[in-house]
Formats: C-alpha cells, sequence, structure tokens
C-alpha cells in the first residue's frame, strides 16, 4: 500500500493536477501577480486549481485566512542578489513545521550542474527521509540548467530524463521538470520513472494557446499535468487560463477545445 496516497488523491485527484506555485516573492520582488497575493491565491481557489505551493511565511498567512486543504510548502530559498550563488538553494524548512503551518505536501529545488548541485541532492535527500514518517508528499523541483551541466550522448531530453529520475530516486513522490520541446522525448522523461511528472511554465511573455498545446502534447506523452507560476498568476485572465488547463490535464480536452472555453 502507498503510504502517501490520502495526500496524493487531493494533490492529484485522479493522477493529475494543476499546480500553482507563488513562492517568487522570495527569490525576488516585486513580481506581477502576487503584490498582493490574497487576491491571486482566491482566484485560483476559484478557479480550481489542485495545489498551491508556498514559501512558509505565507502559507500560515493563507491558512489561517482560509479552510482551504491543498497547500504545499516550498522549503528552498535563495534571492537574485546572491552573485555567484544565485542558484544555490538552501533549505529554510521542514516537515514538522510545514504539518504545523498547514501544508499537506513539501516541496525543494535542485539546479542540476550548478555549483550547489551536491549541497541541494544532499538536502533534498534528507528532506525525503524526514517526510517519510508522516507520509508527506514530496515535490521534487529539478533543472538541469547549471553551468557544469554534462550534455550525454543520446539524450534527447537534454538532461530533463535525469531530472525526473534524481527526484524518483531521491525518494520524492512527484516530479516537477522542464518541458523538453516535443512529446517523443518528453514521453521519454515521463517513462523512465514511475511518478507522476509536472511541466514547468516556461516563458511567462509566450502566446497562451502555444503553451496550452504543450500541456496537450505532454498529457499524450504520459505527463500528469502542469507546475506553472507566471504564465497563471501574472495574467489578468488567470482564472480563465486555470479553467483551460482544467479542460485539457482532467477533462481530456484539445487545447483548441480549452481556447474556445476561454472566450
Amino acid at each position: 500500500m502507498d503510504p502517501f496516497k490520502s495526500a496524493l488523491e487531493s494533490l492529484l485527484p485522479g493522477g493529475k493536477g494543476v499546480w500553482v506555485p507563488m513562492d517568487h516573492g522570495l527569490t525576488s520582488f516585486p513580481v506581477k501577480g502576487i503584490e498582493r497575493i490574497d487576491g491571486a491565491i482566491d482566484d485560483c481557489i476559484e478557479a480550481g486549481v489542485d495545489a498551491i505551493v508556498l514559501q512558509k511565511g505565507v502559507l500560515s498567512h493563507q491558512a489561517k485566512r482560509l479552510s482551504w486543504p491543498n497547500f504545499i510548502m516550498h522549503v528552498s530559498a535563495s534571492t537574485v542578489h546572491a552573485g555567484a550563488n544565485v542558484d544555490k538553494k538552501v533549505p529554510v524548512g521542514t516537515v514538522e513545521e510545514a504539518v504545523r503551518r498547514g501544508a499537506i505536501g513539501i516541496s525543494c529545488q535542485v539546479n542540476l550542474g550548478s555549483e550547489g548541485e551536491a549541497e541541494m541532492v544532499k538536502d533534498a535527500g534528507h528532506l525525503t527521509t524526514s517526510a517519510l514518517p508522516s507520509e508527506m508528499p514530496v515535490l521534487g523541483m529539478i533543472y538541469p540548467r547549471g553551468q557544469n551541466l554534462v550534455n550525454i550522448e543520446g539524450d534527447a531530453t537534454k538532461g530533463v530524463a535525469h531530472a525526473a529520475r534524481l527526484a524518483w530516486e531521491l525518494g520524492c513522490q512527484v516530479a516537477k521538470v522542464p518541458w523538453t520541446g516535443s512529446a517523443e522525448s518528453f514521453h521519454d522523461v515521463c517513462s523512465s520513472v514511475p511518478i507522476p511528472v509536472l511541466i514547468a511554465g516556461g516563458k511567462p511573455n509566450g502566446p497562451f494557446v502555444e503553451t496550452l498545446d504543450i500541456v496537450e502534447s505532454a498529457i499524450s506523452a504520459g505527463g500528469a499535468g502542469v507546475c506553472m507560476g507566471r504564465q497563471i498568476f501574472s495574467a489578468p485572465d488567470r482564472i480563465q487560463r486555470i479553467r483551460a488547463l482544467r479542460a485539457i490535464i482532467h477533462e481530456g480536452k484539445t487545447s483548441a477545445e480549452a481556447i474556445e472555453l476561454m472566450g
């Protein structure tokens, strides 16, 4: 029996999910759309997101303000002011406080190929170890983007399959990785692990219709949904965007059908 099943069924109903991370304000601020974060979170909940990822201070505020159950606490942190260490995420939270602050899941980040990779891998491993007794699912946000990243011959995913594999082998129950550029290569990612794989939002300023095309392709290749931030909370039509994503991910509609639902 999967000890994490109950929480995952809530966060990923039917094995699929529309997750919105809003941990960006710690890394850099101001950030369009979350200057007044209460409204952004209310819109996401109204539109039907399955999970919202927050840093712990924001989580505590929202848990006191709302009765909504599906918060995930992010425990990795760095800021844009860190110079050479900008990609080195450090742990700033624990499983025990995530529970006390009102989360049912916890999240960490590893930047593959960065100078601080070893420490981030170690911290992620410690997190999954500490999450096991409380049966709290861990989301591994793994990004292959550091200056030391090795391009392995024959890897059409350009490190994304390794990112998903790292999340799984470290004990994460869900992986968040970048889109690989094609359904064929993303299938290689999803088929390499038995855990749900969510795609990141990518460039925040591109046409949303292109994003929906990507999401449709990702789902067709075995993806479990999205963990998408700025393309949602920074948009003036974020409620409509979430409903369009839900149409593809939970209802099996095409991107064209989802666009029509947006009006």
